[in-house]
């Protein structure tokens, strides 16, 4: 007579499976953080850019002066500056709350693009920007971890997201 073999897992099958899946969620732990702090960084450093993309072009498709105005974090606030209106805005918590972000000069907030894309001097006489660096702090993620990101802004209105450890002119070294 035949014995019918049983259907299943035993116990032990399962208690070795799930100890094999705690080992390796714990080991996939840390890179996955790392994974979303720096895509937290690019989140920031490419609304940041976009910002001032569209700061440029509505410049010049309105034909006046638009002021981009940097605010807390990464977030950003485009106004026409006769007049003030504001055209679009941004907060910091679209997705990059963690990200921080250093300014070149390290007094300026805003910068001004005329009708045609170019970089003109704020109508307060303050500095205008020229670079962003965008990072996350050390207490989130190590430095050496950290996929830092630069936009730099030329006087006259271009505009490039790169990375500020690649080799300039090197795909989006700085």
């Amino acid at each position: 007579m035949l014995k019918k073999r049983p259907l299943g897992f035993t116990a032990i099958e399962m208690l070795i499976t799930i100890s094999i899946l705690g080992i390796l969620a714990a080991l996939a732990a840390p890179s996955f953080k790392n994974l979303l702090i720096n895509a937290q960084i690019r989140t920031a450093a490419q609304g940041l850019s976009d910002g001032l993309q569209l700061a440029r072009a509505e410049a010049i498709r309105l034909n006046q002066p638009i002021l981009f105005t940097k605010g807390t974090q990464s977030s950003w606030t485009l106004t026409v500056v006769n007049g003030g209106a504001v055209v679009q805005s941004r907060p910091h918590t679209e997705g990059s709350n963690v990200a921080t972000v250093a300014v070149t000069p390290s007094s300026a907030t805003k910068i001004t693009f005329n009708s045609l894309g170019r970089v003109i001097a704020n109508a307060d006489a303050s500095a205008s920007i020229s670079q962003l660096d965008v990072d996350a702090p050390t207490s989130a993620i190590s430095a050496a971890d950290s996929k830092e990101l630069r936009i730099m802004i030329t006087g006259g209105g271009a505009i490039r997201l790169c990375d500020p450890h690649g080799t300039a002119g090197v795909g989006m070294g700085c």
